[in-house]
This record gives structure tokens, sequence and C-alpha cells, in this order.
């Protein structure tokens, strides 16, 4: 079985118990405050296994399915097959937290304030996946005959998404997504440098290149 597969198992089976359990929503929430005063480090994690509705888990999951394939796939082949498979269960679990470190020291004791679901560390494996693919397409699921090469499409996201978190729209926290997007990509970069050959930077910008030729 897949480590992506494992995981999309696991938080299917934490948030389908937690819809119906209020009480596991109070303890794996991320909520600043006790992290703060009872040092209960173990949300920032946690709430990535729990999800508002079946429709937000159902959208997290497929995306996480449908890129984190084929990014352990590349890990296998970049780094091989063990190491490849600890490094890509270590990228989606620190995701986790790396990408709630700006939401924490924010509202640290802010006691109204709640987040839940995976979505920084799906954006992690997601921008992983541009970089290691730059040229493939991406669609989106409300508006299928629109798709754009992954590169074009994950410039656009981060600026749509740093925007609205400047701006503070609405209850969806954006800046879990722009920082788990850019944890994605520095991650990878840093592994490739430290772990393997593979030029995944050099590689990136060839594919770019090669786009633009006509």
């Amino acid at each position: 079985m897949s480590i992506t597969l494992l995981i999309v198992i696991v938080t299917c089976v934490v948030s389908f118990m937690a819809f119906s359990n209020q009480k596991y929503i109070d303890d794996l929430i991320f909520y600043p405050p006790a992290i703060t005063n009872r040092k209960q480090w173990y949300r920032f994690f946690s709430c990535g296994l729990i999800h508002a509705d079946f429709a937000h888990l159902a959208f997290n999951m497929y995306a996480f399915y449908t890129f984190g394939e084929y990014v352990e796939d590349a890990f296998n082949n970049i780094f091989g097959l063990s190491t490849g498979r600890i490094l890509y269960l270590f990228l989606y679990v620190s995701a986790l937290m790396v990408c709630l470190l700006p939401t924490y020291f924010k509202n640290k004791d802010n006691y109204s304030y709640r987040s839940l679901g995976a979505s920084g560390a799906v954006s992690a494996i997601v921008f992983a996946s541009i970089l290691l693919m730059p040229t493939s397409e991406i669609g989106l699921i409300f508006i299928p005959f629109l798709r754009l090469p992954a590169f074009i499409f994950g410039v656009i996201y981060l600026i749509i998404t740093a925007w609205l978190d400047r701006r503070g729209a609405g209850r969806i926290n954006h800046s879990a997504h722009l920082y788990g997007s850019l944890y994605g990509i520095v991650f990878l970069i840093i592994a490739c440098k430290l772990l393997s050959h593979y030029p995944v930077v050099d590689e990136f910008i060839f594919f770019v290149r090669s786009y633009f030729q006509f």
C-alpha cells in the first residue's frame, strides 16, 4: 500500500468519526491557546485528520491522492524506495506543522480562533508536484475546461492566496495554503541537494523554457 493511500484512509476514518463526535473535534482541532497554555503541540498535526464536512474532506483527499501518488513515485525514483518513502511521509507530516506556524504566532492568545483540515499539507504536495512536473496541465474541478500549465497555475495560485491572506477573506486559512505551498517547494529543493544528484531546479527551468519554445 502506498503512503498516499494510507494517509487518505487514516484521514477519512478519523474525519468520519469526528463528524458525529464533537469531543473528537475539540480534542484534535488546531486551537492556538491550547498550544500556548497547555503545551498541546500535537494539535499542529491532529487538526489535519479532521475536516469541517464531507465536501471539505473529499476535496482535500481527492487533490492529495491525485498529486500524491505521482510525488510519492517521484520521491522513490529520486531518493530510492526506502529513503523516498520516509522523505515523502516526513514532507506531508512536517508540512502540517510548518504551514500553521505563522497562524500560531498570530493567534497564540486568540481564544476565538480554531482551524482544521489538511489543506496546508496537501498544498505542499501539490507544489512539490509542480516543481517536478511544471508543464503538466492542472484544471479546476468546477471549471474542467480551463486547464493551465502547472507552473502558471502555481504562480496564479500563490498570488491569489497571498492576496486573500492579506485581506483576511472568509473563514479559510489562506496562510496555511500559502506557507504549505512554499514549504513543499523548499523541502524538495533541499532534499534533492542533500540526498540525491537530481538537479530539480535545473530540470524545472529546462521544462519551463521548453514550453515557450515553438
